[in-house]
């Protein structure tokens, strides 16, 4: 498939503009006061990327790899970590940096983890929700876009590894 057969949903200068913004709530609810952000791997980090250049304060950064789709369109329900922190987040506000928040399964097991390790705060930034695809009740603190029931690439999202160079949010429609 070409790229030019996917559907632009969220173009590049949308994004950036909304990325800023997001990056400004976060800077006035958090102060100045160090800040880790975990990224989630692999999805997540062009988004960590762009955000983490628009805080002007303490900011340190991880990430976390975490599996549940595979090389499919739909999650398996089944989460496993990949690639564990490298540094503990004991006491200190984290911040986890998502792509997207689709059924909920992923993250509810990404927050018990998390907790774990007994942060001090623990909040969500969510590149893209899409809640008419929740089965658990989870929430993210930030969300960048409401996106609707569509596979999306492009932006550091993948359909089994590819499409993740592309700088916007493309629709990926499955064709017979």
């Amino acid at each position: 498939m070409a790229y030019d057969d996917l559907e632009i949903l969220l173009d590049a200068e949308t994004i950036a503009r909304r990325v800023r913004e997001l990056a400004a709530q976060i800077s006035a609810d958090y102060r100045g006061r160090p800040l880790r952000l975990v990224g989630i791997l692999k999805g997540a980090w062009v988004f960590l990327a762009d955000l983490v250049r628009q805080l002007p304060f303490e900011v340190t950064v991880d990430f976390i790899s975490i599996e549940s789709y595979g090389n499919n369109s739909t999650t398996t329900g089944a989460v496993k970590i990949t690639k564990d922190l490298d540094r503990s987040i004991e006491g200190l506000d984290v911040l986890i940096v998502e792509d997207i928040l689709d059924t909920g399964h992923t993250f509810e097991y990404l927050r018990g983890v998390l907790e774990a390790h007994k942060p001090r705060s623990l909040k969500v930034v969510t590149l893209l929700d899409k809640p008419s695809r929740r089965v658990r009740p989870v929430k993210a603190d930030y969300v960048g876009f409401t996106i609707p029931d569509v596979f999306v690439v492009g932006y550091g999202l993948d359909y089994a590894q590819q499409y993740r160079n592309l700088p916007d949010i493309r629709i990926l429609r499955k064709t017979s």
